[in-house]
This record gives structure tokens, sequence and C-alpha cells, in this order.
């Protein structure tokens, strides 16, 4: 199901028309498709029926407690890189053994909430971690399931920001290493080492770079005791644009059943994008048209706070109007407010005339969107709205300035020597 569709010439999402909720909760606002989380899960786990295969949400992806609500209401675990993300799983009535705790950096104190929580595993990225996870083990007198992160060497292609697998990114630990902590841990009685784990990076489209990444974990499996769980790792691509390439799913499946067949070891996966980015938009107003020598520029009030991807990573998303028209289109740059050269959401689109308070929404932005987003220039948080067929509900409200501030304190400035 496409859940963002025209009718009658205005764009909605499911049922609901796109205007109704900007009248309500003003503009910018992200908007999720709860029955498109639902089909592209379920066509997922319809893809890998027979294999074995859990699926463990990347929560970084898009952490709204609606969101991973919903997802784990369908089945899925959870893959989490910070103490933060652990937190809103719990909160949105996640199983904590469903909880697998990945990132390269985890502090002593992320550490000890996770064990005192219980979740299904830690995956260890580097020595120095391993030894304060034993430290904290001791100190609290609490077993540690564990699973190694394997670097396996692989470039995955696509934008340097996302490629995680290669011998000189900073994640994952090599093949020697791990055998080392591999055996330290059979040799103490409160870490419990139970599988590998790999990640190669994101939108990923050739099935290719899998299966090499899978043959060397497979390989290095093969030389440990007591494998017991692999994690397969995510970064599924998918096509932002019609015409695009995305990663082929049943290719995909049957890499996974060929896994399956090669280790009597339980598989996981990790999804992010693929599970959530299509099932969201950005819908922002038109401030303003102008023209800057050859280029039509439309100002809107969203920003590169707001979406930070087409800054950051050089991201294209599609950009539809909320009136569909024949119309001729125009080429168009669609522009921030914010007050940076690098404040631009899309290059070279086309679009129709437009005039100020008309609505656009900026596709496939359910993925690291919102959850990405800052206060950059004094900007409020934007809010979220799911919508489940004809209903919708504000998922996380629009904080005032007064709220954004509370943290922030003015020290005394009377003395002459200390500014407190």
């Amino acid at each position: 199901m496409n859940a963002f569709t025209y009718r009658n010439g205005r764009l909605h999402v499911e049922e609901v028309d796109l205007a109704t909720i900007a009248r309500e909760v003003g503009t910018p606002f992200y908007c999720y498709s709860a029955t498109a989380l639902r089909d592209r899960f379920l066509h997922l786990r319809d893809a890998m029926a027979g294999t074995g295969t859990s699926v463990l949400y990347a929560v970084k992806a898009n952490s709204n407690l609606a969101v991973i609500h919903l997802l784990g209401s369908l089945g899925a675990g959870a893959d989490v890189v910070s103490a933060g993300e652990i937190h809103r799983c719990l909160a949105a009535g996640l199983d904590r053994r469903t909880i697998v705790f990945s990132g390269v950096g985890k502090s002593r104190e992320e550490i000890v909430f996770a064990l005192e929580n219980g979740i299904r595993q830690i995956n260890v990225e580097s020595e120095g971690e391993f030894d304060r996870i034993l430290e904290i083990c001791v100190g609290l007198n609490k077993e540690a399931p564990v699973a190694f992160r394997f670097n396996p060497d692989v470039d995955a292609g696509g934008h340097e920001k996302i490629s995680t697998g290669r011998q000189t990114d900073k994640f994952g630990l090599p093949a020697a290493t791990i055998r080392q902590l591999w055996s330290r841990a059979l040799d103490h009685p409160l870490i419990q080492p139970i599988g590998l784990a790999v990640h190669i990076g994101s939108q990923i489209h050739d099935i290719g770079l899998y299966r090499t990444a899978f043959d060397r974990l497979l390989d290095l499996a093969g030389t440990l005791d007591g494998v017991a769980t692999l994690d397969l790792g995510g970064g599924l691509g998918i096509a932002y644009h019609d015409g695009e390439e995305a990663i082929d799913l049943d290719g995909y499946a049957r890499l996974l059943a060929d896994i399956r067949c090669r280790t009597d070891a339980e598989l996981a996966i990790e999804p992010g994008r693929w599970l959530v980015a299509s099932a969201g938009v950005l819908v922002t107003g038109v401030n303003t048209v102008k023209q800057a020598g050859p280029k039509r520029i439309v100002i809107v009030d969203a920003a590169m706070n707001d979406l930070v991807r087409p800054t950051l990573y050089d991201a294209r998303h599609p950009v539809w109007p909320h009136l569909e028209t024949a119309a001729p289109l125009l080429e168009s740059v669609v522009a921030g407010p914010v007050c940076e050269s690098g404040d631009v959401l899309a290059h070279d689109v086309l679009l129709p005339d437009l005039e100020d308070g008309d609505l656009l929404a900026i596709g496939h932005a359910g993925a690291y969107g919102a959850v990405m987003a800052s206060g950059y220039n004094g900007r409020l948080l934007v809010p979220e709205v799911m919508v489940d067929q004809d209903r919708h509900a504000v998922v996380r409200r629009r904080p005032g300035h007064d709220e954004m501030m509370a943290l922030e304190t003015v020290p005394d400035l009377q003395g002459h020597d200390s500014v407190f």
C-alpha cells in the first residue's frame, strides 16, 4: 500500500488530509503511517519465513515511542546504541530480553544500566570495552551475555559517512582479537560469550557484499566454541526516488536461508531505515518564493535542523505538493530559514507555482528525520503525528520555548573574580 496518495487533488496520509493535521499542529511536522509501518514489517517477516531469523528494529532510525511500540507489538525486538534508547524501548513496552545493545562507545553507566535491566546481549566493540564489562560484572556480581562485533573488512559502498565494515572504520574487531577475547570470556564465570555480530553499513543494494561479510563471519564462527547467535546487522537499501535501485528482498531472504543451512546458530537482523523511512513525511509550509539569478528558490518553514540528511549526507528526498495539479512544473530549490547556506532540503525538484502558506511534503523522511533534529537557531523541535486509517494522534508535541530553555541557567555575574 502507498500510504501517501492524492484524493480529490489533495495529498493524504492514509485517509487523512495532511492539511487537516497542519491546521491542528502547525508546520513543520512529521507524519507517520501506521499502516505503512505494519506493511513493511510484515512484508519483511513473510520474506524471511522459514529462515528462523528474528528482527531487531534499529531504534536509531526513529526512536519515537509510538513507532517502537507498534513494531514491538508485531514481534520486533530492538537494536539500540545507547542507554537512552534502552529507556525508550522499555517505556514503549518491549520485552527487555529482545533488546541488543550495540554501539562503539558504551560508557560504564550505560553498561551497568543494561546489565541491571537484563537485556538480551551486549555487542562488544573493543578490547577496552570487554575489560570494562568484565570489571562491572565482578563489581555487580552479575552475568553478562555478550557477542563480539566482527569487522569483516568489507566496503559497503555508498556514502562515506555510512560505511562501517572496513578495516579502518571505528567499528568492530578483527578475527584474531575476537578469538583471544572469546577464550578469555570462556574462562570467566560471569561472562557468557553467546555469539558474533556484523554490520557493514547502510543503504546497501548489492547482496554480494552481504554474502562476503557473512561468509567471513561464518569462517570465524567455525573457529570458536559455543557460538549460539549470529547478529547479521542491517543496512537494507531503499529507493528514495522512482527508478532508483532498492535491495532485492527475495534475494536477501535466499541468502539468509543459505546461512541458516550452514550454521546451527540463531540468526537476527537489524533493519531500521528499510522499515520506517517510507512510512514518514516531513510536512512544511511555504514561506516565500524568490528568484536568485537563474535559481527559483522556495523558502519553507522546515530547515536543516528538522531534517539534516540533505546537508549531512547530500541525501536526495522527493518533494510533493499538497495540491495535485496539471499545470507546468518549474525546477526549484527548496530551502529553509536557518542562517546557513547549507540549509537546503532539496535541489532541482519540479514543483508547481506556489504561494505563501501552501504545503509541501518531503518524502521518505521516517528514518533519520525527527530523531536527528536539533534546536539550532533557537528553533523548536517539530511535532510528530501518527495516522492509522482515518484517525491521527500527536505522538510528540511541539515544545514551547520555555520548555526548551528549562535546562539552562544564567549564573550570578556580580563578582569580578569569577563568573559565578
